[in-house]
C-alpha cells in the first residue's frame, strides 16, 4: 500500500434530495448494444493477416461488389477487426444518434486515424438496433523502435465515436401502459422507502403511494401516458429528508485508500500499536596477506543485523468516540496505512467497531 487516503465523512444531520436523484421509475431503464465490425485506413497499426480480419474484408468487399481472387488474402496492416459496444436509452426514437465505444479484437497496435466501416449493433434478443459508422477518436498512442523498444501512453487500441450510431428501432416500454407508477432506490432502505412514499402523500393531497419494500414504492398512477408523464415530472422534482447512510468503513486494500462514514462509532476499547524495524546492512572488507606469505589475497563479507522496535503506544477509546476522534487516535500511534488496516479488522473482531467494514 503505497498512499493512505482518509475521507473524513463528517457525520451530517438529515438533509433534502431530489427525488430524481435517489429513485428511478420502474421500466425506464437503457439497454446494453453490441456488434462486430471493421476498421480501415489504419497507417500500418492493424491486425496483419488475421483470419477473421481477412474474411471479414472479404465478406465487405463483396457486399459492394468487388471479389477478391481465391487464394489471395489481403495484408491487413491497415485494418482491424473490432468490437463495439453502445447504450439504448429508454424512449429512444429512430434518427436518434447514440455515441459508441470501439475495442480492436485481434492484434492491432492501434486504432489512431481509422474509419470504422457500417456495422449493425444488436440487443440481447439477436435484434439490430442501431447502425454505427464513423471515424474514430483515440486518446492514447503508441511508438515502437527498430530495436523492439516501444512506448505506449494510455490505451490506443479503444476509441470512440461521439454520435457514431443511429437508432433504427424502439424498444418497447411499458410506461405508461398501466393504472400504477413504481419509483425504485437506488440504495435499499426502508426508511427511505417510508418519507417517499410519505412525502408523495403529502405532496399529492391524497394517498397514492405505499411502500412495497426496501426498494419499490407504489403509487396509483391516472389513466393516460400524458397525465402519468405529468404526474412523473411533478415526482422527480419533489425534495425528500434523507437519512444517513449505514454506518460503514470502505477499505481498499491495493491502494491502501481508507474511507471511514460519519456514523461510524467505538465501544470502549484500548488500542496498543508499535513498529518493528529490522536492518540488514552488508560490509564487503578485503584481507590481504603479508608480502612474504604464501596466503592469497581474499573478499570477506560482514552482515549487520539490527533491530529496533519503537515503544508501544495504546489509545483509549471512550464510549460512543466520534469519527473525529478515532482519527485524532489512529495519527497519534504513527499508523501507516497497513497497520491502520490491522487496527480496524482488531476493532471489528473485538466487536468495539459499530459499522460494516468492506474490504474491495
Amino acid at each position: 500500500m503505497r498512499l493512505l487516503l482518509l475521507f473524513l465523512l463528517l457525520a451530517a444531520p438529515v438533509h433534502a434530495e431530489r427525488v430524481k436523484d435517489l429513485a428511478r421509475f420502474q421500466g425506464v431503464r437503457a439497454n446494453a448494444l453490441v456488434g462486430y465490425g471493421l476498421v480501415v485506413g489504419l497507417p500500418g497499426t492493424g491486425d496483419d493477416n488475421l483470419a477473421y480480419t481477412v474474411q471479414s474484408m472479404r465478406s465487405a468487399t463483396s457486399a459492394l461488389g468487388v471479389q477478391l481472387p481465391p487464394g489471395i488474402n489481403p495484408a491487413l496492416k491497415n485494418a482491424a477487426a473490432v468490437m463495439i459496444t453502445s447504450e439504448l436509452p429508454a424512449f429512444a426514437k429512430p434518427g436518434q444518434r447514440l455515441d459508441v465505444t470501439i475495442s480492436a479484437l485481434g492484434r492491432a497496435k492501434s486504432l489512431r486515424g481509422g474509419t470504422l466501416l457500417l456495422a449493425p449493433l444488436k440487443g440481447a434478443d439477436g435484434e439490430t438496433y442501431a447502425i454505427a459508422q464513423g471515424n474514430l477518436s483515440v486518446g492514447g498512442f503508441g511508438a515502437e523502435g527498430a530495436d523492439g523498444s516501444k512506448v505506449v501512453v494510455n490505451t490506443p487500441t479503444s476509441g470512440r465515436i461521439p454520435g457514431g450510431a443511429m437508432v433504427e428501432r424502439t424498444v418497447a416500454s411499458s410506461f405508461g401502459g398501466t393504472d400504477s407508477l413504481v419509483l425504485d432506490l437506488m440504495a435499499p432502505s426502508f426508511t427511505t422507502a417510508m418519507t417517499l412514499a410519505r412525502s408523495i402523500n403529502a405532496a399529492e393531497g391524497r394517498a397514492i403511494a405505499r411502500a412495497v419494500d426496501a426498494v419499490s414504492v407504489l403509487i396509483d398512477a391516472p389513466a393516460g401516458a400524458a397525465a402519468q408523464v405529468a404526474l412523473a415530472s411533478r415526482l422527480e422534482e419533489l425534495t425528500i429528508d434523507v437519512a444517513p447512510p449505514p454506518a460503514r468503513v470502505v477499505i481498499n486494500a491495493r491502494t491502501g485508500t481508507v474511507v471511514i462514514g460519519g456514523n461510524v462509532r467505538i465501544l470502549p476499547a484500548a488500542v496498543a500499536h508499535g513498529n518493528l524495524s529490522v536492518s540488514v546492512t552488508e560490509d564487503i572488507q578485503v584481507s590481504q596477506p603479508n608480502a612474504f606469505s604464501k596466503g592469497e589475497t581474499a573478499i570477506t563479507p560482514r552482515s549487520t543485523v539490527q533491530v529496533d522496535q519503537s515503544p508501544a503506544r495504546m489509545a483509549l477509546f471512550a464510549p460512543g468516540v466520534r469519527l473525529s476522534e478515532i482519527v485524532d487516535a489512529v495519527n497519534a500511534l504513527g499508523a501507516a496505512p497497513g497497520d491502520l488496516v490491522a487496527i480496524l479488522e482488531a476493532l471489528k473482531e473485538a466487536g468495539a467497531l459499530r459499522a460494516e467494514l468492506v474490504v474491495i
